[in-house]
């Protein structure tokens, strides 16, 4: 089960190149359900995530290189790439900061993931985070891919 809350930002933190980071590029082979093939660094995974905003399921497979590739074709609509620094918070929490890349640019976004509901609905944001944006489709990075440009 995936419980996450998701924000706009209003600044970026001073010292945001002191955290580590990873690249990311990202398809979708289907919306409704989403099924998702990711590159992650070096990493390679299909995901599955039900329907909902906050909580929903989710399943992560191992995927090889050439499966990826092979894969990467038949994506509906536009590929995502995003820079994502990781920063940790209180509770074990931490911030997945994307800063995607054209043609989503200038969009950055923020994600948190929580161990339970209650900590998701407790949960009080940085300064630097701006509008919660967690129960706005748009936002979905599944929405991102079906946009026409």
């Amino acid at each position: 089960m995936e419980i996450e809350r998701k924000y706009l930002i209003k600044d970026l933190p001073a010292n945001l190149n002191s955290y580590p980071y990873h690249i990311i590029e990202q398809g979708y082979l289907c919306t409704e359900p989403v099924v998702r093939i990711r590159r992650q660094d070096d990493d390679y995974i299909l995901t599955y995530k039900g329907k909902g905003m906050m909580v929903r399921e989710e399943y992560n497979l191992p995927l090889t290189k050439d499966a990826y590739e092979h894969l990467k074709p038949k994506a509906d609509g536009n590929i995502i790439s995003k820079k994502r620094y990781v920063i940790p918070l209180e509770q074990d929490l931490k911030i997945e900061l994307d800063i995607f890349d054209i043609p989503f640019a200038p969009l950055i976004l923020a994600e948190v993931e929580f161990p339970d509901e209650k900590t998701a609905d407790n949960f009080i944001p940085p300064d630097w985070f701006q509008e919660d944006v967690t129960f706005d489709g748009r936002y979905h990075n599944s929405y991102l891919s079906q946009i026409q440009f």
